[in-house]
């Protein structure tokens, strides 16, 4: 098996370890925000069981968490570069940092970026963040890529696993030993909807509340709605299964953000100009 840098492992270790030590958790303010538009995209692709004629216009998003102790938590860093745009063909398409900029927060000033998982649509932008540290689970990094930024399982880029390696060699890479993990103060990470091998989603303190950034887990409103998995799954059961866990976590299901879902900007449509704030 491939072993990640010692250093690079044991930082991540040292971090949680220490985050969660004696310190009171600060309070965020949630985000949604649209960078892009994927137009025309098939239900079923995210639903297992609808309709195959099913068309829905997607929302391309990052979510950024605004910490009262000044931290800016980006929850995927989505997609920019040239390859992925020409292929998908996106509508109203900005970088994901342009697009922060919008709820007033630049590139350099994000201090962390959680991966969810390693799909190019959630990993590309990670350069676009060259000051954050980056979170991810460590089975993911170890079963896609190894420490070179070799791919071991096609389901990453491997333009995104060699930047992804760089970052791991330039120390800002923090890997998250498994399921439940309070990663940042205030901001604790799960395992179990199996969209990917190791994928995760983040519970977040906001207030009297906890929100939960589901990323593709939960693609659709739809899904969490009628209690049906993600099509793009390597578990139907543990999904449905991370779909209650959600519904345990969030103060009302009213505050777990899926994935891909335009109507998150519909329902939250405050303070506008694609942004969301989730509360």
């Amino acid at each position: 098996m491939n072993m990640w840098p010692r250093r690079v492992v044991m930082m991540g270790v040292i971090a949680s370890a220490s985050l969660a030590m004696g310190r009171s958790a600060p309070s965020y303010e949630v985000y949604g925000i649209r960078y892009a538009t994927i137009p025309n995209f098939r239900v079923s692709s995210l639903i297992q069981g609808a309709d195959t004629t099913r068309r829905l216009d997607i929302a391309m998003m990052v979510w950024l968490l605004k910490g009262s102790d000044g931290r800016n938590v980006v929850v995927d860093a989505g997609f920019h570069r040239a390859d992925f745009v020409t292929r998908w063909k996106p509508t109203n398409f900005v970088p994901p940092s342009e697009a922060l900029e919008r709820a007033g927060v630049k590139a350099d000033d994000v201090t962390d970026v959680i991966i969810s998982h390693i799909h190019w649509d959630h990993l590309d932008g990670i350069d676009l963040f060259p000051k954050a540290r980056v979170w991810i689970q460590r089975e993911e990094f170890e079963y896609h890529l190894d420490s070179a930024g070799t791919v071991r399982n096609r389901a990453i880029d491997a333009g995104d696993a060699k930047i992804l390696a760089e970052i791991a060699r330039r120390g800002r890479l923090m890997l998250v030993d498994g399921d439940a993990k309070e990663i940042i103060p205030g901001i604790t990470v799960y395992t179990g909807g199996k969209h990917t091998y190791a994928s995760q989603f983040a519970a977040v303190k906001s207030g009297a509340n906890t929100v939960v950034v589901a990323s593709d887990n939960l693609y659709l409103y739809e899904n969490l709605a009628r209690r049906v998995p993600i099509a793009q799954t390597l578990d139907a059961a543990s999904n449905v299964k991370a779909q209650g866990r959600m519904l345990s976590l969030a103060s009302d299901p009213r505050l777990i953000v899926p994935g891909h879902d335009p109507e998150v900007f519909a329902r939250f449509a405050e303070p506008g100009n694609g942004v969301a704030w989730i509360h």
